[in-house]
């Protein structure tokens, strides 16, 4: 896989952490979006520790949130959240998260965009 330079946070919520990107620095095809989260967690890790990403080794600190303007009248973001899998290369967009819920608000006003 090829580097790319793209700007995230680090940013925890709650008993959790997740590595945020703006919904504008991603590709526009989501099935890109997976490469990129893989490798910015470090996963997958055989040894379950991912050293070479911002995941932790365990399924609290290994997400990924990206974030953007909403398309919609009546919320001022849109929100999607990825489980990363440690140990598997498989990243799972059907689950969500409180804690990072809880702080894509904060994020949002401190990003400026609303």
């Amino acid at each position: 896989m090829k580097q790319l330079k793209l700007p995230a946070v680090f940013m925890r919520g709650g008993t959790s952490n997740a590595v945020v990107f703006h919904a504008k620095d991603l590709p526009r095809d989501r099935a890109e979006w997976d490469e990129i989260f893989l490798a910015a967690i470090g996963s997958p890790d055989p040894y379950g520790r991912q050293l070479d990403g911002m995941g932790g080794g365990v399924s609290s600190v290994s997400k990924v949130c990206v974030v953007g303007p909403s398309s919609r009248p009546d919320a001022d973001i849109d929100y999607t959240f990825a489980q990363v899998q440690v140990k598997e290369a498989k990243v799972d967009y059907s689950a969500n998260c409180g804690n990072m819920s809880s702080a894509m608000g904060p994020f949002a006003v401190d990003e400026g965009l609303f």
